[in-house]
């Protein structure tokens, strides 16, 4: 992996800063933009570093760079990006790529969406970005002024972006090229230089010297084992059950047909900007073409339509929305086999707008370049990359996925189409687009006649009242180009085999799960488990899998569509002992003393999570999802209410529940090569199906 990095003046300037985080969407946004694509077509390397401006220092950084690169290539990418830069300063940068970029950027700066994340929180944080250095706390938050004065730039025909290329990138002698360059035994060698070296030291140290390290060591243990006393604890603010909701709030809700396509119309206050979700079913596709789902919603928005290329199509939604994408998504249907399986199509535009959003997704779900096999053959590498980049920062959720996919329809589906089966389908695609582009292509075709239909999806829209109207009209002309027939519905039968699998790559933690399906064990759902698993995510993994073990997370989870109870640790030094802290979980549920206010902690936590902090849009799409999985308002009241009434006897209970979790679970380990090694030969048949990553 090779990166290019500049140093930029100081982020008190908030014209500045605005005008660099438009450069960074011009060149970087997205694979159509110029430096990404210049990068990407170079075939240097697989995917792009994590790039572009930073401003969360004193002084701001830009950096760009490729991974998956052959070594002797390094300086061919530097020159890929130096000469890019180049052109793009002296030849001037097109003007429907500026267009895009401001348009991006201005709409983020008004929608403020910052997910599930609290927006007076991601105020507060962007406002340190000055504050913290003694400039005004105000100038990140105010960009009216700073975008007036770009957009004013702008129209005069000034160079501008052009301008700020050549000044602080090009004549920037500020500027590093750090190389990364894998090695395998440099674990080893790091290992052997600590043994090394404590050896050295304790070759120093007398007698007293080692009882007092001892001793020191006992005093930290002690400190890490004993609770706070209950004074300090009180002396925390809190809130009571009588400060609880009994009832959710709930999502306004108005289902309607278009065309015979069933239309849930969600009216809140979006401030003039409608979102637009389309979930066409994947049972229409067989078995087979299952894998491909993880990586059509890319191909579809990023390989032109049979009117614009690519970069012209990203310009399009740069200009005119708020974006488009796609992606699969799976989930569990609970008392069912066959979970809800949907190709989600989302994208956002101004009430102006609506109109184009609806044409640009007629265009793309319909005539999307299925035969541009250079670019599919780019997207193919950079999904990979990103997974195989995935496999240490996210090794925890490919472990969880991992296991539920050895229960259920809905976990199978989403293991093919995103965890580690989907990483082995990408490695195996990638040669088949080299070796067998036509059977690729077919089967990509197929792909995409068999689900864009009328009668195969489900139309999402959430809005303010008057963007609500302005976009049903054209809701009405993008169904009317859908065709009307639809084929049979597919049966999937996946295998669900249950090897004890270590998934072994060069790495010094792993990331140990165990699972199990409480529901095929015989346990009845029961809104207390959310408690529970609250108080032990708290208290018992935290303290042995964290504090005591070394890693740097481990948690307990329940998915109660689907009955699958997982344990997880997150970049863990252990592997055994961290299977022995899960074994012991139900020993600790019975023996633990547990006062009511613990009880009432674990019920306060838990109601946060149910009714997590939500934005408009993200309201309306957690009602569809709920209506694909048939989660009414009635089931839901009910574990809320089960939750609320907790007891400490359902705590008891839940022991006998994870003692089945203990003898019938099963392991998965990604990580350390040794360890699963050493694992296996301590314990004989721990992990039997060994996979190298």
């Amino acid at each position: 992996m090779v990166s290019v990095n500049w140093a930029l003046p100081t982020t008190n300037d908030a014209e500045l800063v605005l005008a660099l985080e438009m450069l960074d969407q011009i060149l970087l946004g997205t694979p159509a933009n110029p430096l990404y694509k210049a990068l990407l077509d170079s075939g240097l390397g697989e995917d792009l570093t994590h790039s572009g401006f930073d401003e969360d220092l004193r002084q701001g950084t830009f950096s760009v760079g490729m991974k998956g690169i052959a070594f002797d290539d390094v300086g061919k990418v530097e020159q890929v990006i130096l000469i890019t830069l180049t052109q793009l300063a002296e030849q001037g940068i097109d003007r429907n790529t500026i267009e895009a970029a401001v348009n991006t950027v201005e709409f983020q700066l008004r929608e403020r969406n910052t997910g599930s994340f609290p927006r007076g929180l991601a105020v507060m944080i962007r406002s340190l970005t000055t504050w913290l250095h003694g400039d005004d706390p105000l100038a990140p938050l105010a960009f009216e002024q700073p975008l007036a004065a770009i957009k004013h730039r702008l129209a005069s025909d000034t160079p501008f972006f052009e301008m700020l290329i050549r000044d602080l990138l090009l004549n920037n002698q500020h500027r590093t090229t750090v190389i990364l360059q894998p090695d395998p035994d440099h674990a080893r060698r790091e290992a052997e230089a600590e043994q090394q070296r404590l050896a050295a030291v304790r070759a120093t140290l007398s007698d007293a010297d080692v009882q007092a390290i001892i001793a020191n060591t006992r005093t930290l243990k002690q400190m890490q084992e004993t609770p706070d006393p209950p004074e300090a604890i009180a002396l925390i603010p809190a809130l009571t059950l009588a400060d609880l909701d009994r009832h959710e709030r709930p999502t306004p809700t108005e289902q309607l047909e278009q065309l015979g396509t069933l239309v849930l119309y969600h009216e809140l206050a979006t401030s003039g900007i409608g979102y637009v979700d389309l979930a066409f079913d994947l049972h229409c596709l067989p078995q087979e073409l299952v894998p491909y789902c993880g990586l059509i919603g890319r191909i579809l928005f990023e390989t032109g339509t049979d009117t614009e290329d690519f970069v012209s199509l990203a310009q399009r939604i740069g200009r005119t929305t708020g974006g488009i994408g796609a992606q699969a998504w799976s989930a569990a249907i609970a008392n069912t086999e066959r979970g809800a399986t949907r190709l989600m199509v989302r994208g956002k535009a101004t009430r102006d707008n609506m109109g184009e959003l609806f044409s640009i997704m007629r265009d793309v779900l319909l005539t999307a370049r299925l035969d541009n096999r250079e670019r599919i053959r780019q997207l193919v590498l950079e999904e990979k990359a990103q997974l195989e980049a995935a496999l240490a920062p996210a090794g925890h959720r490919l472990v969880g996925a991992y296991l539920a996919g050895l229960f259920d329809e809905a976990g199978w589906a989403t293991e093919q189409m995103g965890g580690i089966g989907h990483l082995f389908f990408l490695r195996q695609l990638a040669q088949q687009v080299d070796n067998d582009w036509d059977g690729v292509h077919a089967r990509l075709v197929d792909l995409r006649e068999r689900i864009m239909h009328r009668p195969n999806v489900i139309v999402n829209i959430t809005a303010d009242s008057a963007t609500g109207q302005q976009a049903r009209p054209h809701l009405e002309q993008f169904l009317a180009a859908l065709p009307a027939s639809l084929g049979a519905a597919q049966v999937w039968q996946p295998t669900y085999a249950q090897p004890f699998a270590g998934l072994s790559m060069p790495s010094q933690v792993n990331y140990v799960g165990k699972a199990a399906n409480l529901y095929q064990l015989g346990y009845t759902l029961h809104g207390s488990v959310l408690v529970i698993l609250k108080y032990l995510n708290t208290t018992w993994m935290w303290e042995q899998v964290r504090v005591k073990g070394g890693a740097y997370g481990g948690f307990a989870r329940f998915n109660r569509h689907s009955g699958v109870f997982d344990f997880l640790s997150y970049r863990d030094p252990n592997l055994l002992g961290t299977l022995a802290v899960y074994d012991k979980t139900a020993e600790f549920l019975r023996s633990v003393e547990l006062t009511e206010q613990d009880v009432t902690r674990s019920i306060i936590g838990t109601i946060g999570d149910i009714d997590p902090y939500r934005l408009p849009d993200a309201r309306g799409f957690t009602a569809l999802t709920r209506h694909l999985i048939h989660d009414d308002a009635d089931t839901r009241q009910a574990l809320r209410e089960q939750v609320l009434d907790t007891t400490i006897a359902d705590f008891r209970a839940f022991a006998e529940v994870l003692e089945q979790v203990r003898t019938q679970g099963i392991v998965a380990v990604l990580g350390s090569t040794e360890q699963i090694a050493a694992a296996n030969a301590q314990q004989p048949n721990l992990l039997t199906k060994v996979k190298v990553l």
